[in-house]
């Protein structure tokens, strides 16, 4: 069975910047499982992968755009400290969940600290980074009714409930 919109597809990868540095990896662990064309993956891996067929392989470069978007320095602000009441200490890399003006929760990290302020950056921690997969098709299955309507897979190697 191909790759194609509706089916699951379990993969094993590396995840590499352009300095070869080893980003994450399902290698040595359970395979990656997602519904291919609900959005579960970065746009361009997903673009690659169809039509593949277990037993492919492949290595793909995914430029910003088509990964975790450009970098946004718009996303990055000062806070006072007091606005992290609650939080017994603040640490470089800790992610919070945010409200935004328009109401709606996105994730920032502390990405640094002037004074009494941090400094918050919304940007995912790989936007702006040329990402290289190399894949390796382990199954494609039919998903079930209830993973479609969901919107992602369940058991090995996708969501539990």
């Amino acid at each position: 069975m191909q790759i194609v919109k509706d089916s699951v597809a379990l993969i094993e990868y590396t995840l590499t910047n352009d300095e070869g540095e080893v980003i994450d990896s399902s290698v040595g662990g359970a395979p990656l499982g997602y519904l291919h064309g609900a959005q579960n993956i970065i746009p361009g891996l997903e673009r690659e992968l169809e039509g593949k067929r277990a037993g492919d392989a492949l290595k793909v470069r995914v430029e910003p755009a088509d990964g975790y978007g450009d970098y946004n320095a718009a996303l990055v602000s000062q806070v006072p400290k007091t606005q992290f009441e609650g939080a017994d200490s603040l640490e470089e890399g800790m992610s919070f969940h945010a409200q935004t003006p328009d109401g709606h929760m996105h994730v920032v990290r502390i990405a640094g600290f002037d004074g009494d302020n941090v400094i918050i950056d919304g940007n995912h921690p790989l936007a702006g980074v040329a990402l290289t997969f190399e894949v390796k098709v382990m199954e494609v299955r039919a998903a079930s009714e209830e993973e479609l309507a969901h919107g992602h897979v369940h058991g090995e190697g996708g969501h539990h409930h």
